[in-house]
């Protein structure tokens, strides 16, 4: 019975690898964003070449703050694809709270699966970008 098992799962594994690389979106979706250092986009929204996306919560928001002139999203899974720029090819930076929270990246995933292009994320945070020095504002929601 193991033996049968196994030729059968052996089989099995041989045809994967053709079938899940047929699909595009498949391999598009498991993508991952760029990483953007706070520096690195500290620079690039001086010169206005990106746009910061915040997939922090309200409560976080109040207490940290926020880049200037970030996109604040309702949900960092759950947003509204009308919330980020129309344009595909905007370089959008998201950034959640510091490397220990996984929001940036479920945000910029979504971004991603609809077909955005210049997608990166900003690993340390809100956390490491004051820390780094760099001014914050109040949300406005």
């Amino acid at each position: 019975m193991k033996k049968l098992f196994l030729a059968t799962a052996v089989a099995v594994l041989a045809l994967v690898p053709s079938l899940a690389f047929a699909c595009e979106t498949h391999q598009q979706a498991s993508m991952e964003p760029k990483k953007v250092t706070v520096t690195e986009l500290a620079s690039l929204t001086k010169e206005k070449k990106a746009v910061p996306v915040d997939a922090n919560n309200k409560e976080l928001r109040q207490n940290e703050g926020v880049v200037p002139g970030a996109i604040l999203l309702t949900s960092s899974s759950q947003y509204d694809l009308k919330e980020l720029p129309k344009e595909k090819d905007a370089k959008l930076v998201f950034y959640c709270a510091s490397e220990k929270c996984g929001a940036s990246h479920a945000a910029a995933n979504k971004a991603m699966e609809a077909g955005y292009t210049n997608v990166s994320v900003m690993p340390e945070g809100i956390k490491g970008w004051k820390k780094a020095g760099q001014p914050t504002s109040k949300p406005n929601s």
